[in-house]
């Protein structure tokens, strides 16, 4: 997964702002699979161990997507007090298998961004690429 750094700048910024319940929001793609935009969204839970991404946000975040060309292609949560890694509950709650989940490890010193693939109840990582590119963000 490649990734502008305005973008990961974006993402983390939201999910500190929000901490410490898990912040959360959705990733547009492009046809190739590149992530265009990222929807910073509130999290209906407001819990520090599980997010739902805001229903209204979801729809509004699609709308914008398919206007542009793009998909929503992936979903992104922070660990407040934990690793970049999908807990128990992130598998469970796993719905689309064509769906990359993007997790903001907040425990170290230093935000951990990683990817994963969760698919019937297995998880591969998927590696993360940044770069300098000026991609827009929402």
């Amino acid at each position: 997964m490649h990734l502008a750094r305005e973008l990961v700048t974006e993402l983390v910024a939201h999910v500190t702002a929000v901490s410490p319940a898990e912040g959360c929001g959705l990733l547009a793609m492009d046809p190739a699979g590149t992530v265009r935009r990222v929807y910073c969204l509130d999290n209906a839970a407001d819990s520090p161990v599980r997010f739902t991404v805001d229903p209204d946000g979801h729809f509004a975040a699609l709308r914008d997507a398919e206007a542009n060309g793009w998909r929503i292609g992936g979903v992104f949560h922070s660990h407040p007090r934990s690793a970049a890694v999908p807990s128990r509950t992130d598998v469970l709650g796993a719905l689309d298998p064509d769906w990359v989940h993007l997790i903001i490890g907040l425990a170290g010193a230093t935000p951990e961004v990683r990817a994963w693939w969760i698919r019937h109840g297995r998880c591969t990582e998927e590696p993360v690429t940044m770069s300098e590119d000026r991609l827009p963000c929402r």
